[in-house]
This record gives structure tokens, C-alpha cells and sequence, in this order.
């Protein structure tokens, strides 16, 4: 009996290929996005940009067999399986920012951040300036580093023994979205719980320019509520004032928002601090901060008209359980898709890249990973190429997030290897159908017109009145309604 649990157990944790054209996700976007196309397309200047439509077409292709795949092969027991290609596109595809949120906290836990204290300092600003922050990305970058200016003046004054060169160490994670998939432009940073000077140069010489930087790190103490909302203060003011300079708000209004009590609509939150032995805490602080706009298994089916999505953090004024129609969803998730060529996060003071403390800092984290390599052919010669320190292999990464090893064979539990990419369409038709897959991709739903519409038209076909019903005109109102009525 613990013999044939212990051959089956491992066949438990065999890697199993996702299939995305079965999750409701999928089906909602394949079902319904060309009708929400054509209905934005209408309305003028909001109509969707071209960096959407694609994000949503590419995740049509994301991980279907049809569009190509890798082939893996057990070279002990001569078994394959096929692993589809991915979009890594931003804010729609949920596999791809999950695989991008745990590639971005493994590369900064492994290779960027010292076995130090690292503090979260999140900060939330009013609604009314929220609009300005969700529109214009130089304004994100200017209220970012006035926040980042005003939390290194704070540990300055936190941390004994440094001087006014002391510099931090921070990411900073620009987030556009809140737990109830609307727009709120908020930001996330990491920083180190402490300030950094230079020491000395190892091997310093006259015009040398790669000399090695030794730092000196001084903690934080004393960092209370108190010096928290003396923060929060500052910033309050700074940010209006900013505002303010550069006439999105005026001058009377910045002086009337200075005097809205319980901080006047900004929220500075400091409360969470990872100890610098806990890298795993870290890891998932990080991951926090790099999640996607929305996670797959908060949506739910409710009937054919219907969906729901979970709120894992509502407001008191808020429902925990939003109910939304597929179209509103797609609006919902098309106005959270990050803008292109714009970062979500963001390297400050030591940790920049051009810091030359970098280098000394960045050495103090834990020991560099060392990726396992594909198993190179017998004949082949040539070294492997070297990967880069903020890539990992896509097989690691679920190693690392799910504790399976996707290329291990189901069969001998041997180790597989990636021996060809599959791109040919006649190929991969051959391929799938001699397995038994699919080699179409899934059939995309037209546009459709408003259901009402056509009802409407049809009872009026079946009565024999008015088969040329004008399905745009309306009925005059019962009523006089005065239109410049100012919401």
C-alpha cells in the first residue's frame, strides 16, 4: 500500500498545461470583445487606443496549441508533451502577469535588495486629484519623487551617524488600479529601513573610473505614528503645491483642501516591515506590489447576462461582490491596461541604476541563483549563452510558485529537455491532429447589435406593423427635462 502511494504521488505534482480557452475569463473576451470594439469605436475620442485592441487580440492567442508550441521530450522513456507559446502582454492575459509579478519579486529578493529591513510606505492622494494622476505620467513621476524625497529626509533624521549624503534605497511600484477593478492611481514603495553613505573606494586611482564603492548602512529607529503623519503632512503640502504650480488646481482651492480634516483625502501607510533575514516575507511583499490589475479566481459565473467578481478588500461603501455584464467587465479591465513604453516600477537612490553605490549594495542580498541549463546535444561544442541575472527560465519560475517541476516526466519521473520550436502551420496541424487537439484556434464572436433592438424588430416583423422600423429613433419624452442642469 505505501509502495503504490509513494509511485503515485509524485504523478500528483506532474505539470499540467493550462488551457485557457476553458476559463470564464477567456470565454467572455472570445465571446464578446468585438461587440465591446464596436460600440467603444463610436464614441468618438474615447474610443480604445491601439496598444488595447492588441493587448486583447494577442491573449486570444495566448496559449493555444494552434498558433504554435515548444516540444518537450523525455529522452529516458521517449515520452513529449507540447507547451503552447504565451502573449507577455500587460493587464489582460492572466497568466503572463502572473508570470511577470513572480519573475519581478524573484529578480529583486535574489539579486537587488540586502539582507536589510525593507519597509512598505504606500500613499493614496485625494480623488480629486486622482483624474490629473491616471492622464499624465510625467505628473505620476513628479508626485513619486516628492514622496521619495520626503521619506529619505525622514529616515535621515531617523538614522544616527549619517550625514546629509546619506542616500536610500527604494523600488517604487506605480499602481493604476484598486481591488474593485477601478482607477486608482496609487503608489507602492520598497525601501530599505535605513540610509546609505560611501565609505571608501577599493583601488582607487587617479582618473579611475570603476573603482569599487564600500558603503556604510545605518538603520532607522524611532520611526513612530508620530513621524509618520509629520510625513504625511509634508507631502500633503507639497504635492497641492505642485498641483497647484502647474495650474491644474488654483491657488483658493489648494488653501480650502490644506484645511479638510483626517489628513485632508491623502493616507500614508508605513506599518509593514520585513525583517532582512525574512526573504521569503519579502518575496511576497513583492509580489504585492508587482500583482495584476485583477486575479482569475475572484470571477465568478452568475447566468448568461452576469458576472461576478469578488472583492477581496471592499470598502465600507463599497459591496464585497461586484455584478457586472461582460461588457462592463472588458471596459472595466481595457481602462487598467498600462500605457506603453511606461514602467511599472521604478529604481531610487542606491538602487538606481546609475548609483555608483549600487554595485555594493546590490551585493549584499543573498547568494545569486544558479539556473540549471538545458541539456546541450552530445556534439554541440558551443557554451550555453548566459542568461541574464533578471531573467529566469520559464520552468523555474513555476518550480518556484507552484513547488513542481514542469519538465519532469509524468512517466519515469526523468528530467525532459526543450528540443524543438514549432512555428509551421501545416506542421503543427499534422502535430494536433495526430494527438487529438484541436488545430484551429477558437472561433472569435462577432460584433453583435443591442439585443433590445432586434427583439423589438422582430416582434414587430411576426405583427406585419412597420417591417422598416427605424431601430434608431426614439420616442419623444412625456416630459420637458432641462438638460444644463450641472451635475
Amino acid at each position: 500500500m505505501d509502495a503504490a502511494v509513494k509511485r503515485i504521488a509524485p504523478q500528483a505534482q506532474c505539470y499540467q498545461r493550462r488551457r485557457p480557452e476553458k476559463t470564464l475569463w477567456y470565454r467572455t473576451v472570445q465571446t464578446h470583445f468585438e461587440t465591446w470594439l464596436a460600440l467603444s469605436a463610436g464614441q468618438g475620442d474615447e474610443s480604445p487606443h491601439a496598444h488595447i485592441e492588441q493587448a486583447f487580440r494577442r491573449y486570444l492567442d495566448c496559449g493555444i496549441l494552434a498558433n504554435g508550441f515548444a516540444r518537450a521530450h523525455c529522452d529516458e522513456c521517449v515520452h513529449d508533451f507540447l507547451i503552447a507559446f504565451s502573449c507577455k502582454g500587460r493587464g489582460v492575459c492572466p497568466s503572463c502577469n502572473t508570470r511577470r509579478m513572480a519573475e519581478t519579486a524573484a529578480h529583486l529578493t535574489d539579486h537587488v535588495f540586502p539582507r536589510l529591513p525593507v519597509r512598505q510606505w504606500v500613499l493614496s492622494v485625494p480623488k480629486r486629484l486622482r483624474y490629473f494622476l491616471q492622464r499624465d505620467t510625467a505628473l505620476q513621476g513628479a508626485v513619486l519623487r516628492i514622496l521619495l524625497r520626503g521619506v529619505e529626509l525622514c529616515l535621515r533624521e531617523h538614522s544616527p551617524g549619517c550625514d546629509p549624503t546619506a542616500r536610500i534605497g527604494a523600488i517604487a511600484f506605480i499602481h493604476r488600479f484598486g481591488s474593485s477593478l477601478n482607477a486608482h492611481v496609487h503608489f507602492h514603495c520598497c525601501i530599505v529601513d535605513g540610509v546609505f553613505q560611501p565609505a571608501a573606494k577599493i583601488g582607487e586611482t587617479a582618473g579611475a573610473a570603476d573603482a569599487v564603492v564600500e558603503v556604510n548602512f545605518h538603520a532607522a529607529t524611532g520611526l513612530d505614528a508620530a513621524a509618520i503623519a509629520q510625513v504625511q503632512a509634508q507631502l500633503r503640502q507639497r504635492i497641492l503645491r505642485a498641483f497647484a504650480r502647474r495650474g491644474l488646481i488654483g491657488k483658493g482651492d489648494r488653501d480650502e483642501m490644506m484645511g479638510w480634516e483626517h489628513g485632508g483625502g491623502f493616507s500614508l501607510d508605513a506599518s509593514v516591515c520585513i525583517e532582512g533575514r525574512d526573504r521569503a516575507g519579502l518575496e511576497r511583499l513583492l509580489r504585492y506590489c508587482a500583482r495584476p490589475p485583477f486575479a482569475l479566481e475572484h470571477l465568478h459565473q452568475m447566468d448568461a447576462d452576469h458576472l461576478i467578481y469578488h472583492n477581496p478588500k471592499p470598502r465600507s461603501d463599497s459591496p464585497r461582490d461586484l455584478v457586472l455584464t461582460p461588457l462592463e467587465l472588458i471596459d472595466k479591465i481595457a481602462a487598467l491596461i498600462p500605457p506603453p513604453r511606461a514602467h511599472r516600477h521604478r529604481y531610487y537612490g542606491v538602487l538606481a541604476p546609475n548609483s555608483p553605490m549600487r554595485a555594493a549594495v546590490t551585493a549584499l542580498a543573498s547568494l545569486p541563483v544558479i539556473v540549471p541549463q538545458p541539456v546541450a546535444a552530445a556534439n554541440s561544442e558551443d557554451p550555453p549563452p548566459r542568461r541574464a541575472a533578471s531573467h529566469y527560465l520559464w520552468a523555474m519560475l513555476l518550480a518556484r510558485i507552484y513547488e513542481t517541476l514542469p519538465l519532469i516526466c509524468p512517466m519515469c519521473q526523468a528530467q525532459m529537455r526543450i528540443i524543438a520550436f514549432i512555428t509551421d502551420a501545416s506542421t503543427v496541424r499534422k502535430i494536433l491532429d495526430h494527438i487529438g487537439e484541436s488545430v484551429q484556434p477558437p472561433r472569435i464572436a462577432p460584433a453583435r447589435g443591442p439585443p433590445l433592438w432586434e427583439l423589438e424588430q422582430a416582434h414587430r416583423h411576426q405583427a406585419g406593423n412597420d417591417p422598416q422600423w427605424d431601430s434608431a429613433a426614439q420616442p419623444e419624452p412625456e416630459f420637458e427635462f432641462d438638460q444644463r442642469v450641472a451635475w
